[in-house]
């Protein structure tokens, strides 16, 4: 087999250049060609890139030297695109979220399943060095019985940001607003982190923009290790400020502000933990006030796990349950929100 697995991009947005430079900084993957529906968009991007252009989803499919592809397109088109490159043989690599439905979600997972090709869904946080240090500590029961498990994000995006784009902002291809675009992938995290949910609550609203969905939003969890915690999501809060997490227990407590760790306190002491605080590896480098402001090195890592698990046989760090997880507390808040009851899990 040979030592790269060829990538052929669907989209090509402004997240389709991360996954191209992203490929292209890795020795085990070749970025092959991109379709978008709009072929001078596609056109621009394989110039920019070195690779051909497609003209059609199923020249792109059909091509032989590609082995995998990654889908970077409206959230709401990823399981269609999915179960299309699923059923062509090709491995998937999916942006966030993986869909915005769970029933969606499923049948992605169900078409990768039969058709025996990997699927991984794009949460790059939990390749940063600081997430790596924070799991490792719970698994060794540094936290002792944990008590609280919460994120904050005081994001800002201008009115220019959904205003020039037909599909952010709408439930039928974002499928959310602060919490299913920017958010999930700090849900992901409390999940990763903190397992299971038992119940939610859930409050939203539109607050300064002109879109459907929401744009501020606050719940409230129990998770099934008897833990509390809350979720606090804006794309209203200017300037925008960093992703904030944090995690408390019998035994200690973390901060994890973006992708630098700001507090590490244990009652059990242990050498290097106070060399902890500041640790940080840019992994994310904050898209408080403007996605573009994300480093690509997140998807790197994710990326060279993906093709090392295609070209070696080796387990996938991160599935597409792990994708679907995420939706399916991100549409528990949802339906708690609207209908103003506890959802149970």
């Amino acid at each position: 087999m040979t030592n790269q697995v060829g990538f052929g991009i669907i989209g090509a947005g402004m997240i389709a250049s991360w996954h191209a430079e992203a490929i292209k900084s890795l020795a085990n993957c070749r970025l092959t060609g991109v379709y978008d529906p709009v072929f001078p968009a596609a056109q621009i991007l394989a110039e920019k890139f070195g690779c051909q252009a497609f003209d059609s989803l199923d020249k792109l499919l059909s091509c032989k030297d590609i082995q995998a592809v990654t889908i970077a397109t409206p959230s709401g088109m990823h399981g269609k695109l999915s179960i299309a490159a699923a059923n062509a043989k090709k491995h998937i690599f999916c942006e966030k979220p993986l869909e915005i439905t769970v029933g969606k979600a499923d049948e992605i997972i169900r078409a990768c399943e039969k058709n025996h090709v990997l699927l991984t869904p794009v949460f790059q946080s939990r390749f940063s060095e600081p997430v790596k240090k924070i799991k490792a500590a719970i698994d060794q029961g540094r936290f002792g019985k944990m008590l609280l498990a919460s994120v904050q994000m005081h994001w800002f995006r201008a009115d220019e940001y959904y205003s020039r784009s037909n599909w952010r902002g709408t439930w039928a291809m974002d499928g959310g607003g602060a919490l299913m675009n920017q958010a999930v992938h700090m849900i992901d995290l409390l999940l990763y982190l903190n397992g299971e949910p038992e119940e939610v609550a859930a409050f939203s609203g539109t607050l300064t923009h002109n879109i459907e969905v929401e744009d501020n939003l606050c719940a409230a969890i129990k998770y099934r290790n008897g833990s509390f915690g809350t979720v606090e999501v804006s794309t209203s809060c200017a300037p925008g400020f960093p992703r904030r997490l944090e995690l408390a227990g019998s035994k200690g407590s973390v901060v994890l502000e973006e992708d630098k760790i700001t507090r590490w306190q244990f009652t059990d002491t242990l050498p290097g933990d106070e060399s902890m605080v500041n640790t940080q590896s840019g992994i994310s480098t904050g898209g408080g006030s403007a996605p573009g402001n994300i480093s690509i090195a997140g998807h790197a890592a994710q990326l060279n796990d993906f093709a090392d698990a295609i070209l070696n046989g080796k387990p996938l760090f991160l599935n597409g349950q792990e994708g679907r997880r995420a939706v399916e507390l991100i549409c528990g808040i949802y339906e708690a929100a609207k209908n103003g009851k506890n959802v149970r899990f």
